[in-house]
């Protein structure tokens, strides 16, 4: 069984902060990999926003490079997504994704994040 949490988002102004949680309850921790973040907003296809394999490499989206910033607690199964100078444009329903091996992958329920200019 596998559930992802996720905590955090909400309203902000252009040039605020966020910050994102997202906590998986897996019945074995090492078989976590790649953990990450998605985004969608209203009319557009869900797109990548960061992910951290389970060796610590990240990728992030053009946009977000300097301004999100990803990370994940092994021990905890969590992976937080900080996100600064925020953009009207990041306004978008925000999703955890973790990997399990051998298993595929795993949605959180989204949580929004609205950024006002």
């Amino acid at each position: 069984q596998v559930q992802l949490v996720e905590s955090g988002g909400g309203s902000v102004q252009a040039g605020g902060s966020l910050s994102l949680s997202c906590a998986a309850s897996v019945t074995i921790s090492f078989s976590i990999t790649a953990m990450g973040w998605y985004r969608q907003a209203p009319g557009k296809q869900r797109e990548l926003v960061a992910v951290m394999t389970s060796g610590g490499s990240t990728n992030y989206e053009d946009s977000v490079l300097g301004r999100f910033t990803i990370s994940r607690d092994n021990v905890q199964n969590m992976v937080y997504l900080q996100m600064n100078s925020l953009k009207p444009e990041d306004t978008a329903v925000y999703y955890c994704n973790v990997g399990i091996r051998n298993r595929g992958y795993y949605w959180g329920q989204g949580t929004q994040v609205t950024v006002s200019s």
